[in-house]
Parts: C-alpha cells; sequence; structure tokens
C-alpha cells in the first residue's frame, strides 16, 4: 500500500513538472515574441541599381511578404507596424570570370545586391540597416536573356531567406 502511494505521488509530481516547464519550439524559424510583436509592415522595395531589370523590384517585394506571411503569424499592414522592413535594390551587376586564353570570359557572374533597413518597435535595439547580396555564375555563351528569371528567382530566394534570418531568426 505504501508503495502505491509513492507510485502515486510521484506521477502527480511528475505531471504537475510537466505542466509548469514547458519548453516553447518553433518549427517556422522565427523567434518572435507575438505579445509584443503583432504586425509588419514591408514597404516596396525600388529598384535603384545602376542596370535595371523591370520585373525584379515587384518579385523581390512579393517574394519578400510572402515569406513573412509563410513563416510568422504577423499581420501584414500598410503603414507603422511592430516590425517595419524597407530598402531599396542597390546593385544588379554582371562582372566577367575565368578569362581564357584568348582573352574571353567563359563565366559571368550575376550579382543583386539589396540595402534593407529594420526597425522593431517592441525592440528598438534589434534595428539595423544593412546590406545583403547573392550571386550566380552562369556560362558566358548563354545570353543572360534567356536565364534572367531563373537566376533571379534564386537570388531573390536567398536574399530574401538571409533578411528573414537576420530580422526574426535571430540566427
Amino acid at each position: 500500500m505504501k508503495a502505491h502511494k509513492q507510485t502515486t505521488f510521484l506521477i502527480s509530481l511528475l505531471g504537475i513538472l510537466c505542466v509548469a516547464c514547458s519548453i516553447s519550439y518553433s518549427f517556422t524559424g522565427s523567434s518572435i515574441d507575438y505579445e509584443t510583436t503583432k504586425t509588419i509592415t514591408i514597404s516596396d522595395f525600388p529598384n535603384q541599381a545602376p542596370l535595371v531589370y523591370p520585373p525584379l523590384a515587384q518579385k523581390f517585394t512579393e517574394e519578400l511578404k510572402d515569406l513573412f506571411t509563410r513563416r510568422t503569424k504577423l499581420q501584414m499592414i500598410q503603414a507603422n507596424g511592430d516590425i517595419n522592413l524597407e530598402g531599396e535594390i542597390t546593385g544588379y551587376d554582371l562582372a566577367p570570370m575565368a578569362i581564357k586564353e584568348d582573352a574571353y570570359s567563359s563565366m559571368t557572374k550575376l550579382t543583386l545586391t539589396i540595402r534593407v533597413r529594420y526597425a522593431n518597435r517592441a525592440n528598438p535595439d534589434k534595428d539595423f540597416e544593412q546590406s545583403f547580396s547573392a550571386n550566380r555564375e552562369f556560362n558566358s555563351d548563354r545570353m543572360l536573356e534567356t536565364i534572367q528569371d531563373e537566376l533571379n528567382g534564386e537570388l531573390v530566394k536567398e536574399i530574401t531567406e538571409q533578411i528573414f534570418n537576420s530580422t526574426v531568426a535571430d540566427w
């Protein structure tokens, strides 16, 4: 009888500890305190690069909004969010790579650079302004126009992930 009471007591104690001590895991990749941070504003990112690819600004802005919508519970609003992201496309550059013996390039590198200003009303000490960039190389015998959409999709995805990780993932 005494062993039964001890077992019942231990099970009850374990149950209380399990309820009292909870660990929170997030599988979305974000570490946002939703008690203080409920909204986000992502402004349009205009293309101010010397070389302009017209669909890039809208594609980038929409991909960034989609990423935050998919991975967080933040409500997207037009202005004055608890988190504000704004910036501009500052670089869209082509550079020759791997020069061959005939002085022609066999590879070309496309680099996309985005400047971001991040403001967090709940945690102003986390505010920052930073540039993010990504690049891809492609064979110089291919015309940029034929692979531009594919390359831009990869570059935009990589940079939006970098921005997400730097702002709300605390990585």
